[in-house]
């Protein structure tokens, strides 16, 4: 994608949705935390539906704890890989009561040093709960990034710090939501649906498709 493109790239997504907004149900950062822990491989929709009931009985840390791990399983179960990400909720949950007051940390170190948190999801929490513009790369922001050309890399890694030094200042809050919309929605994995794409003119994907 040529410089000149990207800022016309975003305003279209921008125009397109101004708001943008992350999918996950929740009410404070420590419920995103949650959602987004028990987001890997398996969909928001089915996130939501597991949070939904869960948060109707904890709702913080301390909570969940007196859940137990078998406890909040059981309200998780829907949910892929339920065992081993309630296990790691649980383990999260004594650190945050033991180091944090209870707290999500707003620092990058501190939140990728929590049990199940890498670098995606502290950049999910640093940048839908605190505001800052960073720019989580999942599958839908690294397929999006490397097919249009706005930031080819080769590992997630790459495509963020590609991102970063590409994405205009204003666009650079709202980046990572616009991203993962166009991915999940519009330019998908087997057949991007180009004729229906907002930013299609900007993209460097040849040929494009047609309905």
């Amino acid at each position: 994608m040529k410089p000149l493109d990207v800022e016309p790239f975003f305003a279209a997504l921008k125009a397109a949705n101004p708001q943008p907004a992350s999918e996950l149900e929740y009410s404070s950062v420590f419920e995103l935390l949650v959602a987004v822990l028990l987001s890997a491989q398996t969909t928001d929709a089915g996130v939501n539906k597991a949070t939904r009931r869960l948060f109707a009985v904890a709702r913080t840390p301390r909570q969940m704890l007196a859940l137990g791990e078998d406890g909040l399983a059981a309200h998780i179960r829907t949910i892929g890989l339920y065992r081993s990400k309630a296990r790691h909720l649980m383990q999260t949950c004594r650190m945050l009561e033991a180091e944090h007051a209870g707290q999500v940390p707003r620092t990058r170190e501190a939140l990728q040093a929590l049990p199940g948190v890498g670098r995606k999801t502290a950049n999910v929490i640093l940048n839908v709960a605190f505001g800052e513009p960073t720019c989580a790369v999942d599958t839908h922001v690294f397929r999006v990034a490397n097919r249009t050309g706005l930031a080819p890399g080769k590992d997630p890694l790459q495509v963020e710090q590609a991102l970063l030094a590409r994405v205009p200042a204003p666009y650079a809050l709202g980046a990572h939501h616009w991203l993962i919309l166009l991915g999940r929605y519009v330019c998908l994995a087997r057949k991007p649906q180009c004729w229906r794409c907002v930013v299609a003119r900007w993209c460097d994907f040849e040929p494009k498709t047609t309905a």
